[in-house]
Order: C-alpha cells, then structure tokens, then sequence
C-alpha cells in the first residue's frame, strides 16, 4: 500500500511502482517560491460547473461512475489502477457538457447558409442531433425523417451500388470497443473491407514498427513503471496538452527520483514546468518536470537518436570487424548479454551507426554532437527506462522508421520486458487502443490479424457469412477514389474530414462528389452542412454513458475497463451506435439476420472474446469499472518476444537529406493548443499565451526578416496558404510552428508514410512572407447565439 499526500482516497490499492515517491513537500522540485503563479488548470474546475449548471446532477454521476471518455489513460469513475489520488483532468472536464447539454432546436437547421459561417466548437454548443434528419440535393436545409424512412434509404442505396464503392469511418470520440468491433463486422458483411477510424491516423506506424521489432502491437508496460523508473524520456509528444493527467504520473516519478528528458522541436513550456491541479504542492507552487530538453529539427529524429546510439556505442568500446563485432572497452551503457542472448540484427545497426559521419548526424538533426553525448549518457546510465512518443514521432513520412529509432535505442539497453521499462506510444483519445484491436480497419481483421485469403476464412466461419479477402482502402485513398467518382455512399461516424486532413478545400470537393452521405454523430460538425451531390442524412447517436449494459474500453496501457450506464436525461431520439450498424446490415444482408444480431452489449463482448483470443477475459467485465489488462504487466515479460524467431529485432536506419535542402523555406511542424484533437477550446493557448493563429518562429529569424513581435504574416507553398502573426519562440533557425488543424491548408495531401499511408503533418516546408491586413484567425466568424433562436 502506498499514498501521496493527503488527498488520497480508499480506491482499491494500486500494485507497488518502480519506487515510491518520498512522502512530504519537495521544494527542490518547485518551480517558484511565490505560490499560485498559474491557475488556469484550477479554473477549469470551476468552469466545468458553470457550463453544466443546468445538470449537476448527471455530470458528478459521469465523472464519478463512468470510465473517462477522453485520452487513453482510463479510469473507474474519478480513479486508476496506478494511484490511489482522484484521477481528474481539465480534458475530461472539458468534454463533460457534450454528454449533458441539451438537444438541438432542430428548426435551426432548416438553412444551412445561417449556420456555414460557425466555427466548429459553436456547431458543438448549439446542442445535441435529437432526430435522424435528411436534407436533398436543392433543398436549403434538414427536415425531420423517422429512423425506419433513414435506414431505408441508406440500405437501398448501398444495395443498389457495388460494396466496393461504399465506404465507412469511424472516429474516437469516446466510442467504446463494442461499437468499433460491431461497425467493422457491419461493414465486411456489406462485402467490402472500406473501413478506417481515427486510430490508425494516428499511431498505426507505431504498430507496424512495434510488431515488426518486438511482436507486439501495443504498450509493453503499464502507467505504474513511470514512478521511480531511473529514466523516462518523451519523443514527439506533449502530455501537458493532450493527456495531462499523466503529468500527475510525472510529479510523482520526480519525488520518486526518476530523471525526465524531453526531444522535440519545440520547448513545450508545460512539459518544462506544470501545475497538477490535484496536487497542493504542485497546484501551489509548480513543479520543474524536465531535468534535460534536447532540441532537433523537425524529422531529425533518426539521425538525432543515430548520433546518441553512436556515443553509446563508443564509450562500450564496441567496434564493428569485417566478420562480427569486438568490445574493447569497460564502459556499461550497452546491455550486451540481451543483445547477444535476445535480439537479431545488431550487427548490422552497428556497422550502419559507426559509419554515419558525425556532421552529416549534426546537420540533419539539427543537434550538436555534445547533445547527442549528453542524452546517450543519460540512456547509458540509466538500470531502468520508459520511452514515451506521440505524432511527433509517427505523422512523418518515414514515421515507421522514426518509431524504429526509439527501438533500437530500447533493445541497447533492455528497455523492455522488465518492470520500470518499456515502449510506450501514447494515445489521446479513450477509443483509439480500443478501436485499433477491433479490427475497425482497412488492413486488419480484429485482433490485428492482416487481411489475407486465411484469416478471411477464420472470420467467415466465427460469422457464418463470406468475409472480403482484399484489402480495402485507408480514409486518404478515400478521399482520392471520392474525388474520382468512385465512391457512392460515405457512412462517416463523427469527425469532420475539412478540419483533419490536409487540403482542406480538396476534401470538401470530394465529400461533395459522393451521392449519399451519412453523418452518424451526437453533435454538428462542419461537414454535415456540405452540399449534397444527391442526398445527405443526419443520425443521432447515443454516448457511451447512454449505453444499456455498459460498454468497454481500451487504455494505453492495454487495460479494458467497462464503463456503466449513467442514469439520466436522454436525448430525443438519439441510438446506440451498435445497435444502428446491425441493423442497417440486417437490412442489406436480411439474408444472415441472425447472424448480425445481438441482444446487448454483454452478448457483443461475448463474441469479442471468441474473435480476439487477448480480449477473451472481456465477456467477465460486468460490475462498473471492473477490467483486466490483457497480456499482464509487462508485454515480452522475461524478453520473450512473439517473434518468429523468438528474438527482438534491431533495424538498420537511413537518414534522409531533406531536412538541409529547403532552401530560404521554413520546415513547418503542426502542434496542438488547447484542444482535444480537432475540437479546439480556445482561441488563446493558455500554456504559451498565443492565439491559434500565431507562426512560433526563431527570435533571430524574426529579426533577420525585419519583423515585429505579431507582425501580419503569410507561410505558402503549392499546398496553399495560412495567414497569421509572428511570434518569438524557442524554436531553431529555419523552422516555424503553427497550430492544427488550422496549418492543414499547408500539408501536402499526397505525402504519407509507406506502410501506414498517413499523412506528414510534421513535415512541411513553406515560405514566409509579411502580409497586410486581417489575419485569418480562429477567433473570428459568427457566434452561436445568432442562430439559437431560429
């Protein structure tokens, strides 16, 4: 049994960490000496009971019974597996009044044209989807439709089309795993595989990387190896923003004794210094997280961690001969045994690694040779150690390659398998893990398994129906066959693709090309109002705390936790997701009905547990917050990998040059702000006090170029342009930050990563130049109270 501090709560007792955090106030560890110098994180408290004012009731029932629909750490009710603290965070306070607003006045969509000129998060405020709705070509806005007239018309129209030509999304807002895993057996009995979700936009190089190295697809360890793990090191990602609850987790490895390092573009100031709000200490007084920044290019990554692996390399004496390798020095950084005893491959890194120049490492990473030695001793070190990344990491053409890196660095030390290591790709939404592992994909069956001749079979005899064979397409390859005509029905659950994809202009023009539309969502969002090429219908979808039986989902750290009902008000006619898909393939598969047919949501996890052998323990998830973390502790447990060969994998890495030839260009990486994924909060990052429509450029450049602090300012390319103002920014000379979604407009739509085929949002190159008048910020367009009173 271990607490932290005062606050601790009679949660059931978390398993021991690494080592315990000392009891008692730090001062060391603060950030200042003044107390309450921020208190944005504290506001969000107190605004979270504002805006649900008018049902208190049902939002304190949410947090304190349901399973948190936010990022992907998880929770039961307002605790974890890991700490014995309340488990509560601004994102999840944020998202609360999407769960308890009322619904919509359906009248306000009856003209589209007053509603165009809102901004997303005003679409969100003006209420809940109540009805199915449907809205033709011609027609200026929605009018109500039964869901018998709505499910009629989308299941004559995909008969009357080739399955092929039909296509469906799925998004991650909180969806649980009982939806994802019903949507895609809906869509391979349709006949078609033309099915994507937001997961693998995001991390999907990290499983193809994992898999390929290690066997796994997933996060090794668990939350709890963080605390007083000797060495945790964060690539590409910034919790602060996008799963801050997991800096409690960090202030509690710091008073445990665990160094922090951080490798990014950008000096993220959260990830540098943070006030957990739950925490009096840290709430008072902030606490310094990062003991080491280290600073790359963007995509420098792989010649970066190439530099650090060489250093490692070098101070082991470990030298490469024509026919092995000889170690000729005492050094220790380097776990040989495991090397020798449980991986393939290092040879060939080795020699790939000595032969890289060191300039040539210093020029493409953007780092001094000294920095490399500094992060390399940090690793060598270190007995223990957790590498962390996000879309830093992975939204790169070479991500695959990028999560590689991280890898090899790991097996140098044995970083895996073992507790207080492990490889963590972090994810942001609570779906995502979840949605990745049902199978909800173009290229995988549930449970990950590649979609081939074999597995097809595997899955046509679970069903009792023939399964598609052929891979199907990705969202962006979509998007391309859309534009080319040879799409005829979309069934999109949630998102909006103009605010998520690159080429903003170019994806409504192909939304726009496709004849029916389906918008299956608890909220509006932009795309909805569109114009249709024939038809466009609205569907009204239930949340997960709506779900008769409760429903389940997948945390990052590989735990399955069922989220219960919620008592409380429903909305109009809105359904549970699950229930719609079978249904609508009921009716274009009447054919097989009692195979598409389920009576709740137990029966859902039953048949999970027969398709995906890792899940089998979710058919016994039956009490509120009850879980298991499928795999264990530890993924690779005793460095046994579920390889072929039983071996870990090391991979010898190229360094691409294009990072030194964007001439008088700028390398132009997107980033986040206050935002959960696309749904922005604010106009104003309250982290680094800009607006949304701020380019982050180096003090000296913006010197060199003449400008002001703010100055008007123009970034174009051949993707398109993006009008903002300049601000200085730790940031290096050459490269630029501007905020997602709104940077989209410069990325270019057909550069993606080889296997995973996602787009490269953190490799831009564009020019700058001043521009006069009135930026295109996000603060500007209409309110949503012109339209709340239609």
């Amino acid at each position: 049994m271990w607490t932290f501090g005062r606050e601790a709560l009679r949660a059931p007792s978390p398993i021991a960490p690494v080592r315990p955090p000392k009891r008692g106030w730090q001062p060391e560890l603060w950030a200042s000496r003044v107390p309450l110098r921020q208190t944005h994180n504290l506001g969000e408290v107190f605004r979270a009971l504002w805006e649900n004012r008018d049902n208190l009731d049902y939002a304190w029932r949410i947090l304190e019974q349901g399973t948190c629909d936010g990022c992907a750490l998880g929770t039961r009710g307002m605790h974890d597996w890991t700490m014995e603290n309340i488990h509560l965070c601004n994102i999840r306070l944020r998202l609360l009044r999407l769960n308890t607003m009322p619904a919509i006045d359906v009248r306000a969509l009856e003209d589209v044209e007053k509603l165009r000129p809102l901004r997303s998060r005003d679409l969100r405020a003006l209420g809940r989807l109540p009805y199915p709705l449907i809205r033709r070509r011609g027609e200026r806005g929605f009018r109500r439709i039964s869901w018998d007239e709505a499910l009629a018309t989308i299941a004559d129209r995909i008969k009357q089309t080739e399955p092929n030509r039909t296509y469906f999304y799925m998004t991650s807002r909180g969806e649980p795993n009982e939806n994802y895993y019903t949507f895609q057996k809906m869509v391979r009995a349709i006949g078609t595989n033309n099915v994507d979700n937001a997961a693998r936009v995001c991390h999907s190089p990290s499983t193809f990387a994992l898999k390929s190295a290690l066997g796994v697809a997933a996060t090794t360890c668990s939350y709890r190896d963080l605390i007083g793990t000797d060495l945790i090191i964060f690539f590409g990602s910034n919790i602060a923003n996008n799963q801050p609850v997991a800096m409690k987790y960090l202030f509690y490895a710091k008073k445990a004794g665990t160094k922090v390092a951080v490798v990014n573009p950008y000096r993220e100031p959260a990830m540098d210094i943070y006030y957990v709000p739950s925490d009096p200490e840290s709430a008072l007084f902030g606490t310094k997280m990062t003991d080491r920044f280290f600073q790359i290019k963007p995509g420098g990554d792989i010649p970066f961690l190439l530099g650090v692996a060489k250093h490692m390399l070098a101070h082991d004496g470990i030298q490469i001969a024509e026919h092995g390798w000889t170690k000729n020095a005492d050094g220790d950084w380097v776990d040989l045994r495991f090397v020798e005893e449980h991986t393939v491959g290092f040879e060939e890194f080795a020699r790939q690694v000595a032969a890289m120049p060191w300039e040539m490492l210093e020029r493409e990473s953007g780092a001094s040779r000294d920095e490399m030695a500094a992060l390399a001793e940090m690793i060598g070190q270190a007995r223990t150690g957790v590498f962390i990344w996000g879309m830093g990491i992975t939204q790169h053409v070479c991500g695959e390659d990028n999560v590689h890196a991280i890898i090899n660095l790991a097996l140098l030390k044995g970083f895996v398998g073992r507790k207080g290591c492990g490889l963590m790709p972090i994810r942001g939404h609570s779906g995502v893990q979840g949605g990745a592992e049902m199978g909800a994909y173009a290229t995988v069956f549930p449970g990950g398994l590649p979609i081939n001749a074999e597995n097809a079979q595997k899955f046509s005899a679970l069903w009792g129906f023939p399964v598609p064979d052929r891979p199907g397409l990705t969202m962006p390859e979509m998007l391309d066959a859309a534009l080319e005509g040879k799409i005829d029905v979309l069934f999109s659950v949630g998102g909006s693709f103009n605010e998520v994809m690159p080429d903003p202009e170019m994806v409504v023009r192909a939304l726009e090309n496709i004849p029916l539309r389906v918008h299956f969502d608890i909220v509006l969002a932009p795309q909805m109002l569109f114009e249709p090429n024939e038809t466009v219908i609205l569907l009204p979808a239930a949340t997960r705390y709506e779900m008769p039986g409760g429903v389940t989902e997948t945390s990052t750290e590989r735990r399955v936790i069922l989220s219960p009902e919620i008592p409380g008000p429903r909305i109009g006619e809105a359904r549970p997701e699950w229930e719609v898909y079978m249904e609508l393939a009921r009716r274009v598969r009447p054919e097989w009905a009692d195979r598409l047919t389920f009576a709740d949501t137990a029966a859902i996890r039953e048949e999970i547990a027969r398709a995906i052998p890792a899940y089998a323990e979710i058919r016994n998830l039956r009490q509120p917050g009850a879980s298991f973390q499928y795999g264990g502790e530890l993924l690779c447990a005793g460095w046994k990998f579920p390889t072929p060969d039983g071996k870990a994998h090391f991979k010898a890495l190229a360094v691409a040059a294009h990072a030194s030839e964007v001439g008088d260009a700028f390398i132009v990486v997107t980033r986040r702000g206050k935002q959960f994924n696309s749904i922005v909060h604010e106009d104003v990052d309250p982290i680094n006090e800009l607006p949304r429509d701020a380019v982050l450029i180096n003090p000296d450049d913006l010197a060199r170029l003449g400008l002001s602090e703010g100055a008007a300012v123009e970034l174009v390319n051949e993707h398109g342009a993006f009008r903002g103002r300049a601000f200085a920014a730790p940031v290096l000379q050459g490269t630029l930050q501007i905020y997602w979604p709104e940077g989209n407009v410069l990325v270019d739509p057909t550069s993606r990563s080889p296997l995973a085929k996602i787009p490269a949002y953190k490799e831009v190159v564009a020019r700058l130049q001043p521009a006069s008048g009135q930026t295109g910020s996000r603060s500007e367009g209409v309110r949503a109270e012109a339209v709340l009173n239609p």
